[in-house]
Parts: C-alpha cells; sequence; structure tokens
C-alpha cells in the first residue's frame, strides 16, 4: 500500500511540474476574466422594478394563456408549471428575482461553458501520462520496482481524476471572485429556488452549482477513461488526445443524427448528459435515469477492462 501511495504522490509531482499544467491552469483563469469582462461590458444596467409582484402576477397570467395553447406539449407545459409555481413563490415570500447578470448566475453560465475546457485539459493529461511511459522508457525504470503495472496505471488514473478536482475548485472559486467583483458581492445572498414535482423549495447556490458540475463532469469522465484506453492500447499520446477530442466534440451531432433509431439509447454519448433527466426532457420517452446509468456502467466496465488488458498484458520493447 505505500508503495501505491508514492506512486501516487510522484504521478501528482509529474503533473504539476510540467509547464503544460501551468498552462492549462493559466487558460482557464484567463477564460473566465474574459468571459466576465465582456458580460460586464455588454450588459445593460439593470433596472430596478417596484412593482416586480405585479410584473410576475401579469406574467403568470399570460403563461396560463400560453400553456392552454400548447397543450399536448409536455415539455413546454411543464416549463409554463415550473415557472408559474416559482413566481408564486416569490411573491408569497417576497423574493424579490434578480435583476441582469448576477453573481450566482455568472458562476453558473462559467460552469456549464468551462467543462469542455476542463475535459480537454484532463483528456491531454491523461494520454500525454500514460503514453509517455513508454514513449521515454521510463516505464522499465519504473517496472525493476516491486509494484505491479496494476498500480502504475491505477495512479495515473486516480491523479488525473485528482486534477479534474483541483480545475473545478479553481473554475468555482476564480469565477466566485470574478462575478463578485464585476457584479456584486451582494448577489452572493441571492436566492436558490428549486421545483420538485410541483413543489418549490429554496436550496443553496454552492450545492446546485456543485451538483451541475457534477453532471457534466459524466461525459469528462468517461472520456477520460476513453483516452486512457487508447494511450494503453496504442502508446500514442498524440493519437489518444486527437481522437478523444474528436469524440468529445462530435458526440452530440451523432446523437443528433441517431435520435431517430430506437437503438441510439444504447449509444453512450446518448447517455452521458443527465441534466436531460433533470430538465425533464429525455432523448426518448423510454430513456430513465437508471437506464442511462446502467449503460454508463457498462461502458466504463469495458473502457477499463480492454485499457488495463493492454497496459499490463503487452510487452515492453527494450
Amino acid at each position: 500500500m505505500s508503495n501505491f501511495f508514492g506512486l501516487l504522490q510522484n504521478e501528482n509531482m509529474k503533473i504539476y511540474r510540467r509547464t503544460s499544467a501551468k498552462v492549462m491552469i493559466i487558460i482557464l483563469l484567463g477564460l473566465i476574466l474574459t468571459a466576465g469582462l465582456i458580460i460586464k461590458l455588454n450588459s445593460p444596467e439593470p433596472k430596478n422594478d417596484h412593482n416586480w409582484k405585479q410584473t410576475l402576477v401579469q406574467d403568470n397570467k399570460n403563461m396560463e394563456k400560453q400553456m392552454a395553447s400548447v397543450e399536448g406539449n409536455k415539455q413546454a407545459t411543464d416549463y409554463f408549471k415550473k415557472t408559474i409555481k416559482m413566481n408564486e413563490y416569490r411573491i408569497d415570500h417576497n423574493l424579490k428575482p434578480a435583476q441582469g447578470e448576477t453573481l450566482w448566475s455568472f458562476v453558473q453560465g462559467a460552469g456549464s461553458n468551462l467543462i469542455i475546457v476542463i475535459s480537454i485539459f484532463t483528456i491531454i493529461v491523461v494520454s500525454t501520462s500514460i503514453a509517455s511511459e513508454f514513449d521515454t522508457g521510463t516505464i522499465k525504470l519504473l517496472l525493476i520496482r516491486p509494484i505491479y503495472r496494476t498500480e502504475i496505471l491505477l495512479s495515473k488514473y486516480i491523479s488525473t481524476l485528482l486534477f479534474t478536482v483541483v480545475c473545478l475548485i479553481t473554475l468555482f472559486i476564480a469565477s466566485w471572485l470574478v462575478g463578485g467583483i464585476f457584479f456584486g458581492f451582494g448577489g452572493a445572498g441571492e436566492a436558490h429556488l428549486v421545483y420538485d414535482h410541483g413543489t418549490v423549495y429554496q436550496s443553496s447556490w454552492t450545492l446546485a452549482v456543485w451538483n451541475a458540475y457534477l453532471l457534466n463532469c459524466v461525459s469528462l469522465f468517461m472520456m477520460v477513461t476513453f483516452a486512457g484506453l487508447i494511450a494503453a492500447a496504442f502508446r500514442n499520446g498524440g493519437l489518444a488526445i486527437g481522437l478523444s477530442i474528436f469524440t468529445l466534440m462530435a458526440s452530440s451531432i451523432v446523437v443528433s443524427l441517431l435520435a431517430k433509431y430506437d437503438w441510439v439509447k444504447y449509444v453512450l454519448f446518448a447517455n452521458t448528459d443527465l441534466t436531460q433527466y433533470t430538465t425533464g426532457s429525455p432523448l426518448r420517452d423510454d430513456m430513465t435515469l437508471g437506464f442511462s446509468l446502467a449503460v454508463l456502467v457498462a461502458y466504463y466496465i469495458i473502457f477499463i477492462l480492454v485499457g488495463w488488458l493492454f497496459y499490463t498484458r503487452r510487452d515492453i520493447k527494450a
């Protein structure tokens, strides 16, 4: 066990000593700051609506009329019901809706848009970490010690996931600070409302943001595992990076093209977006959260087993 923790520490040191890891963090911080500046410079000053309760009452009346006109459209009807319930909750509990961009809306938007950037960074890290040992020949130095290849592979995999956690924490803290500086720290006390099966209640914005992070990271988690598989199978970091990023970018296009077929629900990318269940609009009506989780587990086991077999069974060239 001490050997494994030594390997884990060694892999983390390798990651953060590389210039590329530092550049990735700097790029992430730069994107957050740039997004804040763009939104701040292009957003009009919010108007203070003293009659916001009357405005919400009128909005609810308009939505009730629209809901009657789209009867039969479940997605539209559910959206109107949710918005009406939330407006009623605000009126009853005297919770004025935020005007314009706020600290938390910026944090939420930054998370949904920059998770894909963290995905690309993590794919690069895991591909480089696994393939570089064979390219440089340092894998032979590791194997002369009393450790197994499985331990080496696992330490690289866990270190990469820890790098993802570091990136997510950096994203959260930096976006919170940038959002507060540009849009006011007064928005930190903004109420976050949750609609759950006809009931509205207040929740923590921090929990809501991290919940969104976790849901959006499902695709990241699967693609990082896939990149590790490619790197272990072909021992080529460039191929693993290129193929994984291409697959990540093309996944939504593939799913949209195959959406008309019943068997699309068994495709990996049709199940990586778990937010389709929180919004009540799954890709297919017969898909459930449990089904998607089962499909993801099946693909994950395949990726892990195939990658492990390639990494542990293939001969090392002298």
